[in-house]
């Protein structure tokens, strides 16, 4: 499966391949980041065969270098951090990295397609910093409205998704191409 999204608020562009690994899925993307901090970012998805994320391995590529950060899942809900155990991520269920859209669906299969909350570890591009933060899916229609309750609380977006709980689009910051 191939998808791709341009930036609406910004210029930028990311293309993702989604293939069967094994036991579960193995999602690629490349991310070109035009914004006032261009990067370029590889982000490399391990998922179960219910796309629970084990391992996510992101290198970015800025003006300062190469940088890379790797988390797997240590536990239902235990996380490490290039190899380092980080009890403050404790409680988050799913990985959300801002730079892509990919990962909203993640967070609603976790949620079993219904409305919700959970705690997701958060990443932040181009900085790769990780922190927890709580977020809410909410019915919107026949689209999805995404709550952010921590690392950027008060941000709200609607989301539309594809039959595989893929974001088509996403308010204000990206739309798909394909």
């Amino acid at each position: 499966m191939f998808r791709a999204w341009r930036r609406l608020d910004q210029p930028g562009l990311e293309t993702l391949r989604l293939t069967r690994a094994g036991e579960g899925w193995r999602a690629q993307s490349l991310i070109v980041d035009g914004g006032e901090t261009p990067f370029g970012m590889s982000c490399d998805w391990r998922l179960d065969t219910l796309w629970r994320s084990l391992r996510v391995r992101l290198d970015l590529f800025d003006a300062n270098g190469e940088h890379a950060l790797e988390i797997e899942r240590a536990g239902p809900d235990a996380w490490l951090v290039n190899g380092e155990a980080r009890p403050d991520l404790e409680g988050c269920l799913e990985v959300d990295v801002s730079a892509t859209p990919f990962c909203n669906g993640l967070a609603l299969r976790r949620l079993g397609r219904e409305p919700g909350e959970l705690t997701a570890l958060y990443v932040l591009a181009p900085e790769l910093s990780v922190q927890p933060s709580r977020q809410r899916y909410e019915r919107a229609g026949e689209n999805w409205r995404y709550v952010d309750l921590g690392a950027a609380k008060g941000f709200t977006a609607v989301l539309r998704f594809d039959d595989d709980l893929i974001v088509r689009d996403y308010e204000g910051l990206f739309e798909a191409l394909d």
